[in-house]
């Protein structure tokens, strides 16, 4: 198993960030194995997948690029570059773009396992990466960022709320169920694959959501290290189920929006991050709600979340009906 051992100060310096660059990757996975693991997923792939294919058709080089580039027990370094807090999805490209041709060929030596192919002989494949990243961001996820990133600071602020709870240890152990675990001793287990650990402490180390269902690890060594990970549960399950119209003109359609997205338990700042209204809006459309007995809420450690009473799951399912 991939293992790094991080410090206390380390951990205790780490910190959770967004990247569209990250985002875009995750998604050029998602349409490389076209297989969707939710109802959104499938339905974002059926926008977008036959496009995809129909470019890759006319650019052998491109295509083979990305076989070889997304091996399945390694990626291509170049890729992935570690995510930096704050930056644009081109400043990201760009440093795709930077890598040398020997770097290029080197990375996909690794993820192939084996002698880079002949046709990939040749100086042009970090810029064409980062073309085939900026065509995939510019088709296929920048229409749907907005409400992507309000999804990933949801999923990030619960994430330092259950640090905040229960410690890093129980926040890293539900980044990747099965794969990441902190197994104490300064030792965190990052993946399954069997290489040589690696002794990170002193560096920059990032937690970084995608919303497709998949992660990676990757670094710039020595000075910073990145977990990425998928968010999980229904604050990542592509867009939410319309609000019926009955349900809006009753309450309104933005305090019936709150009441359809409480399906699941969240926080006033998830709301806050999924629905794009203010926190003050959010506040008062969960107090009517509240006092109206169509949600309830209850604290988890630190955090207070709000879920559908009984009433208020009777309300929706009969508009929906």
């Amino acid at each position: 198993m991939g293992l790094w051992y991080v410090n206390a100060d380390t951990l205790a310096g780490s910190r959770f960030v967004l990247s569209p660059l990250a985002e875009v990757f995750a998604s050029l996975t998602l349409l490389h194995s076209a297989t969707a693991s939710h109802p959104g997923e499938r339905a974002w792939l059926d926008a977008h997948l036959p496009d995809y294919r129909r470019w890759l058709a006319t650019d052998p080089v491109t295509a083979l690029l990305v076989r070889s580039g997304l091996g399945p027990e390694w990626i291509a370094d170049f890729f992935t570059p570690a995510p930096r807090d704050g930056e644009t999805f081109e400043e990201g490209a760009a440093r795709v773009r930077a890598t040398s041709p020997q770097d290029a060929r080197v990375h996909l030596t690794r993820s192939l396992r084996g002698p880079l192919p002949a046709l990939l002989d040749r100086d042009d494949l970090a810029e064409r990466a980062a073309d085939l990243l900026t065509q995939v961001w510019t088709h296929t996820v920048r229409p749907y960022w907005d409400r992507r990133r309000r999804v990933l600071e949801a999923d990030v602020a619960a994430r330092t709320a259950r640090v905040g709870h229960g410690g890093w240890a129980s926040a890293l152990d539900t980044l990747r169920p099965g794969r990441t675990r902190w197994l104490g001793g300064n030792r965190l287990q990052v993946n399954l694959q069997k290489n040589p650990p690696r002794e990170i402490s002193g560096a920059q180390l990032v937690f970084v959501p995608v919303t497709p269902g998949t992660g990676w690890v990757s670094w710039e060594d020595p000075d910073r290290y990145a977990l990425v990970y998928p968010c999980t549960g229904v604050l990542a399950q592509g867009p939410r189920t319309a609000v019926p119209a009955s349900l809006g003109a009753l309450l309104g359609t933005a305090r019936a929006g709150v009441l359809v997205l409480l399906d699941s338990p969240l926080s006033t700042s998830q709301l806050v991050a999924v629905t794009g209204q203010g926190l003050g809006s959010v506040g008062r459309h969960l107090r009517v709600l509240l006092d109206a007995r169509l949600v309830e809420r209850r604290r988890v450690g630190r955090s207070v979340l709000y879920s559908r009473t009984a009433a208020g799951e009777v309300l929706v399912t009969a508009q929906r009906d």
